[in-house]
């Protein structure tokens, strides 16, 4: 199975390269799904510089920033390749995931208004009436922004520089994971009661309803995700 293609577009030249060369490939990993296949997902420079439009110069920065931050490894006489993580290390991740979730779910509902509480149920109105076992890629999608949603909402700009940088592995699990033992029904249920959970302000249920569905995640991975060793 081939690798995943890593979706980047030239750089806007009227501001820093490294800059822009670091947030465009953190963004276009952060896509990637890195654990659907058992071969190493290595980068190019060279490819990354022709599909950037700029020179190495920049690439290389960004790279050492993305090394320092445990997106990618730089391997001399090797090459660059993404990051995987072990199964004991995805779980440690969900957990610190649910700790920084739950607490941003609290702030929520004391802090954001009815109306932004209101879009969440905008994610899930297409599988009103479709089963989102049958539509798994879409509801995938869907499961990924609640979750990114409860975060933004929070409005902690702490919470959300920490778990994006979770994020990448966090993401790539959810999306290969809903499909599995019935995950993606028991995640609409679960949004659901924790958007009412919101609604009525409950601040300690939206916490513990938040917390119980991501630490789920954990459980599901630790008990079904040997492949990742």
């Amino acid at each position: 199975m081939n690798p995943p293609p890593i979706n980047v577009q030239p750089l806007d030249t009227g501001s820093t390269f490294r800059a822009q060369a670091y947030h465009a490939l953190k963004q276009a990993i952060s896509q990637m799904d890195i654990y659907d296949h058992n071969d190493e997902i290595r980068l190019e420079e060279r490819q990354l510089s022709e599909l950037l439009g700029v020179s190495r110069t920049p690439i290389r920065e960004a790279l050492t920033l993305l090394e320092q931050e445990g997106f990618i490894r730089l391997q001399p006489r090797r090459g660059i390749f993404v990051i995987r993580k072990t199964k004991a290390e995805i779980v440690e991740m969900i957990q610190v995931w649910a700790a920084l979730e739950s607490m941003a779910g609290r702030m929520v509902a004391t802090q954001a208004t009815d109306e932004d509480i209101r879009t969440l149920w905008d994610l899930f109105r297409n599988f009103e009436m479709r089963n989102p076992k049958e539509h798994v890629n879409e509801y995938s999608d869907a499961n990924i922004a609640f979750h990114k949603s409860i975060i933004r909402l929070s409005g902690s700009k702490l919470i959300q520089e920490m778990t994006d940088n979770l994020f990448i592995h966090i993401r790539a699990i959810r999306k290969l994971t809903i499909g599995q033992d019935n995950r993606a029904e028991r995640s609409i249920h679960d949004h659901k009661e924790i958007i009412k959970a919101l609604e009525r302000r409950d601040v300690d249920q939206a916490e513990h309803l938040i917390r119980d569905h991501t630490l789920g995640l954990a459980a599901h991975v630790e008990k079904h995700c040997d492949f990742l060793e």
